[in-house]
């Protein structure tokens, strides 16, 4: 089983033994082409729908603008560690340069995806009838899923990227996760101080001071997911802040694909805008930013854009590292003068280093990391609610951040303490499988006939053949025991048919050692002497040098080659115990 995030190790794991990638989110996913087209990975990917069309979408995206920049030749001796040295940062930090590959084709993201299996909340998926998986809303971006693994007596459950906000995805169940024997929790927020109301606010108020000022205003962002909340709040707050002529542009090969997408998939909507799609109203406001021309979304920068551009405006469009994508030309055209700002919102990166070749830079900075996450308060409530018996999680989320190390509320709090691994590391989970599930025929169980053994307690002992297939198991009747052939031609044996052979008596009860010794004297055995041992009684018969080993599951008689004596004295211990 592997969870796949984001980019991967190929030496942990062969991943041509892999079975199954379950996908939590389509933030998780950017990496599925190396795995699916180069690793010899024949297994099964299971994702709802739209984490697989947004995460088609943001691939496709990524795809377009590797594309529009080709290199004339492809340099790799810097990735040679002597050479790295000597780069400058970050380059020469970069961990596991030789691993880096060059962007996957269109062609190898399509094939990626046809590999990928669709599934809806709650839908149990039984993988090779050894377990059963389910993914469950996790209230963090559309389609995005917790997942659940269980046996009939085991359950594991995978959180990651999880939100307990109101926005625009489905609530998050928690309920589902209860009775969890071990909870691995990972995708917390990566900015645990900041609010992501208050980070909003902060960005409506940047966005009005420096467009009312004449400057321009640039947000760095995906084409999915948090742009969807901003357009909301900026829908909410133009007309109060006096913006309603400033145009807005959202700039993506996926611009139109994006902002439809949002609208369709409506039963993977909060409940709110679940009803607006019967009224009949788009779900999000920004289907009428568009039809009222305030919000306007274009492929590039190249032709209609560069025609209906006018400042001042607001510009979303990626990448969010501004490493390539249509943002480098903005920060280009814009960086020079200080009545423009660049807001970032995208928690992903660090802005000061993505702004670090863009240096000196005369437009403001503005940093709102909008990151809807679970943090740590959340998590505790969480925690308490759900109960798992163990909790599993990164190191880092075990101990305060380095930068804040008096901060004890920054860290996972829980009882027991959660177990934590760190990267590459191979952990064994704290639980053994001690009980599985074997039907019975019904044949079978109408000739079973349970005899009372204790008050309330009945057993019946049942002979069957034991049939296993896809970790299903199953007694069936035995075969009846095959009639001797009445011809004298010899038939051919009808193949591998199990003997019957008749059964012994099953034995229970125990062995009350003074009336036992009490009989062995009445049956003319003497120099009876009892040792207590550490599992139960051992009775020596000095006489006739024989020793009776009494414990709770077992009863041994060991006397030197007297047979005669050895089942008289077996048929007395027989006398105590029940035969059924």
């Amino acid at each position: 089983m592997l969870q796949e995030e984001g980019t991967y190790q190929t030496e942990l794991i062969d991943l041509s033994t892999v079975d199954v990638i379950l996908i939590s989110n389509y933030h998780c996913m950017m990496a599925l082409p190396y795995i699916t087209e180069h690793t010899g990975f024949t297994g099964t990917v299971y994702a709802t729908e739209p984490t697989m069309q947004i995460g088609r979408l943001l691939m496709e995206e990524l795809v377009n603008f590797i594309e529009r920049v080709p290199k004339a030749q492809s340099a790799s001796l810097w990735k040679n560690k002597d050479v790295q040295r000597l780069l400058p940062s970050p380059l020469k930090d970069a961990v596991e340069v030789s691993t880096w590959r060059r962007c996957y084709t269109m062609q190898e993201v399509n094939s990626a995806l046809s590999k990928i299996q669709l599934v809806g909340y709650s839908q149990k998926i039984e993988l090779f009838g050894a377990v059963q998986v389910t993914p469950l809303s996790s209230g963090y971006a559309l389609g995005s899923s917790n997942w659940i693994i269980q046996s009939h007596y085991e359950k594991v459950s995978y959180v990651s990227g999880s939100s307990l906000l109101t926005t625009h995805p489905q609530p998050m169940d928690q309920a589902s996760l209860k009775n969890s024997d071990v909870l691995v929790l990972t995708g917390l927020t990566q900015i645990p101080t900041a609010n992501p109301d208050g980070m909003v606010g902060e960005f409506c108020s940047n966005l009005a001071l420096t467009v009312r000022n004449g400057g321009n205003v640039l947000v760095p962002c995906y084409p999915s997911g948090v742009i969807y909340d901003l357009l909301e709040c900026l829908y909410q707050y133009i007309d109060s802040a006096g913006l309603s002529n400033i145009p807005f542009y959202f700039i993506s090969p996926v611009a139109n694909s994006s902002l439809e997408f949002s609208q369709i998939f409506a039963e993977w909507l909060c409940h709110n805008k679940q009803s607006k799609v019967y009224l009949p109203e788009p779900p999000f406001p920004h289907a009428e930013l568009i039809q009222t021309n305030k919000l306007k979304h274009y492929p590039s920068i190249h032709g209609d854009f560069s025609n209906d551009f006018r400042q001042p405006c607001v510009v979303f469009t990626g990448h969010p590292s501004l490493r390539f994508g249509d943002v480098v030309h903005f920060m280009e055209l814009w960086g020079k003068s200080s009545l423009n700002t660049v807001i970032f919102t995208e928690p992903d990166f660090s802005y000061l280093e993505a702004l670090a070749p863009y240096q000196p830079l005369a437009m403001k900075c503005t940093y709102c990391p909008i990151d809807t996450r679970l943090n740590f308060i959340q998590v505790s409530k969480l925690l308490k609610e759900v109960q798992p018996l163990h909790v599993v999680c990164p190191e880092q989320y075990t101990q305060p951040p380095p930068a804040q190390s008096h901060r004890m509320d920054l860290m996972i709090d829980c009882q027991p303490p959660a177990m934590s691994y760190r990267r590459a590391e191979v952990l064994a989970l704290p639980f053994k499988r001690r009980y599985e599930k074997i039907e019975i025929m019904p044949e079978l169980a109408d000739s079973l006939v349970p005899m009372e053994i204790k008050p309330g307690i009945s057993l019946a002992t049942v002979s069957a053949v034991l049939h296993t297939k896809d970790n299903k198991h199953v007694l069936q009747p035995p075969p009846r025991p095959a009639q001797p052939p009445s011809s004298k031609k010899r038939k051919r044996v009808s193949e591998d048919v199990p003997d019957c052979k008749v059964l012994k008596p099953l034995l229970s009860g125990s062995i009350p050692v003074e009336q036992f010794v009490q009989t062995l004297e009445k049956h003319g055995f003497s120099d009876i002497k009892v040792e207590d041992t550490a599992k139960g009684h051992i009775v020596l018969l000095q006489e006739a040098e024989t020793l009776i080993q009494i414990e709770e599951d077992s009863t041994h008689i060991i006397c030197d080659n007297d047979e005669t004596l050895r089942v008289r004295l077996r048929d007395l211990v027989l006398r105590f115990l029940q035969k059924f």
